[in-house]
Formats: C-alpha cells, sequence, structure tokens
C-alpha cells in the first residue's frame, strides 16, 4: 500500500511542472559551411524567412518559464528554395542543438532563443543619448593639457 502512494507521489510531482510559453518568434543561427560564414537572425513564427538556400517556416516556438531551467523549443520546417527538397522537419532544442540537428552538406542552422515581440523592451532616452561628441585636434589636446 505505501509502495502504491509513493509511486502516486512520485508520478504526480513529475508532471507538476508548468507549462511552456509560445512565443511569436525565434532567434536562429545559421552558418554558410562554405565561407565559414555565420549568421544570426530572426524568424516570425508563421512566416517564411531565408537563409542562403534556404527557407525556413517557424511553426512553433516554446520558452520555458522563468523559474525553471532555460529551455527554447521551436518546430522548424526547413526547404532548399530552389527545388523545394525538405531539408529538416522537426523540433530543435537550444540547449542541446545536436539532439536534433538538421543535416545538410552547405548550411548549419540552429535555435538559439524564444522571444516574444512584446516583451522588447524599446531603449530609454536619458540626457546621456542626447550628448554629441566632437574629435580634438593635436593643438586643441596641447592647450588642454596646459
Amino acid at each position: 500500500m505505501y509502495r502504491l502512494l509513493i509511486l502516486f507521489l512520485l508520478g504526480w510531482t513529475v508532471n507538476a511542472s508548468a507549462a511552456d510559453i509560445p512565443t511569436d518568434s525565434v532567434l536562429l543561427r545559421g552558418l554558410d559551411k562554405t565561407t565559414g560564414r555565420v549568421k544570426t537572425f530572426e524568424a516570425k513564427v508563421g512566416k517564411a524567412t531565408s537563409f542562403g538556400e534556404l527557407t525556413i517556416v517557424v511553426d512553433k516556438c516554446l520558452k520555458r518559464p522563468v523559474d525553471e531551467a532555460p529551455e527554447n523549443t521551436a518546430f522548424l520546417t526547413v526547404e532548399e528554395t530552389e527545388t523545394g527538397n525538405s531539408v529538416f522537419q522537426g523540433w530543435m532544442f537550444s540547449s542541446n542543438p545536436a539532439l536534433s540537428a538538421m543535416e545538410h552538406p552547405v548550411y548549419d542552422v540552429w535555435v538559439l532563443e524564444c522571444e516574444d515581440s512584446a516583451s522588447k523592451i524599446a531603449p530609454i532616452q536619458t540626457v546621456a543619448s542626447n550628448i554629441t561628441t566632437e574629435t580634438l585636434d593635436e593643438q586643441t589636446l596641447a592647450e588642454i593639457d596646459d
């Protein structure tokens, strides 16, 4: 009887975690293996985004609540732009990109972070924002030193 109660309590505590938070965009990083260039770019959920010869559509992007271990999970569909061949379709995880990696001879794409455009904070205007600077010539610098 006690064993059954303990198993029930263990199962209940494992399932008591908070739900992931859906977001409207994802920050991706792409690598062009031929040139060695890395590009960080944003993709909106439900809209096609291009990276090199790839078309990427993010179907869903989920972020864990602040009080849990950080994890960003996105469901991506990646196709070659010209041929329409499917390159990848599935979930990618920011904490472990190799767990579900895209296999392509030229490009690598992985998830960095799920973002919500409503939560992005605009820069705050301060007095220091309005300060202008000018370059001083050597004569003026010499006068200041004296």
